[in-house]
């Protein structure tokens, strides 16, 4: 595996070749639908209506992240649960594995960095999610492919809490992945308090992708990292966002230019969580 992506191009070849990689199906939204009194985003419902041949759907909220509380929205699951729901999938630890999304990235970088994080040698995102495949699409329920054999060992990918947050803003580079209005405090659509953690420099994930929601060449991403001070030699970097997820596409991006970067899984909503902690606007 030379990059953590595949073009749909590359994937369709693999697909049809000896060892076909286990699809996941992750697509997710951010959503204030509830406050809204609008219907929440499902993603079974969007599976159903159309997926990759072959894939399996994986729900992020159930599957891919514990019970939210004061831990965040979508902290680190259990691991009898991620075990479960990646078996029933059919990933083993010898076959590669790509997820994909709606194309924003956000839901399959989460479940590429919890498999790598659990211990997976070879996963993928496709870059651009299903809106990038060419091929055709099956509908309906999800096939029951053959149990996967995966069992998880947590470690492989560096994870900061709280403190080491806090930490790394103060003495490292901590990048907050939230939109920059969100991260200034002028508006929070989600979390009951705005602003960001003291230190952590802004970086939306907006800026790691391209109209087509495929990832920047990575030029312009060694370029961005390297302005905003994660190249540098011997730097340690962090990133966090609302709640654990669109970070996971923040460390994606800096993977793919050579940067390795710890995870805060709680992020801003287990941040707030305590009031004793302090909050940065502006």
């Amino acid at each position: 595996m030379n990059s953590a992506l595949v073009t749909a191009a590359e994937l369709a070849e693999l697909l049809e070749g000896p060892t076909p990689p286990v699809l996941l199906d992750v697509r997710w939204q951010l959503s204030a639908a509830k406050a809204n009194g609008e219907p929440a985003f499902d993603g079974r419902a969007e599976y159903e209506r159309g997926h990759l041949p072959g894939a399996v759907h994986v729900d992020l909220d159930r599957e891919l992240a514990g019970p939210p509380g004061e831990g965040g929205r979508h902290p680190l699951p259990d691991l009898g649960v991620l075990a479960a729901a990646l078996r029933r999938a059919g990933v083993s630890a010898g076959r590669p594995v790509v997820a994909y999304d709606g194309g924003i990235g956000w839901g399959a970088a989460r479940a590429w960095w919890l498999l790598r994080w659990a211990g997976h040698q070879d996963v993928r995102v496709l870059d651009g999610g299903l809106p990038a495949w060419r091929g055709p699409l099956a509908e309906g329920p999800e096939p029951a492919p053959e149990e996967g054999d995966f069992q998880p060992e947590p470690g492989a990918m560096p994870v900061v809490d709280a403190a080491g947050a806090a930490e790394l803003a103060r003495e490292g580079l901590l990048l907050d992945a939230r939109a920059g209005e969100r991260y200034r405090g002028e508006v929070e659509p989600v979390d009951p308090v705005g602003g960001h953690i003291p230190g952590a420099v802004s970086a939306p994930t907006s800026l790691n992708v391209g109209p087509d929601g495929r990832f920047r060449p990575l030029g312009e991403l060694a370029a961005r990292y390297a302005e905003l001070g994660a190249a540098k030699e011997g730097a340690r970097v962090g990133v966090y966002c609302g709640s654990g997820v669109s970070a996971a596409q923040e460390v994606l991006a800096l993977e793919l230019v050579g940067i390795r970067a710890a995870l805060y899984p709680g992020s801003w909503s287990e941040w707030v969580a305590d009031p004793s902690r302090p909050v940065a606007k502006g």
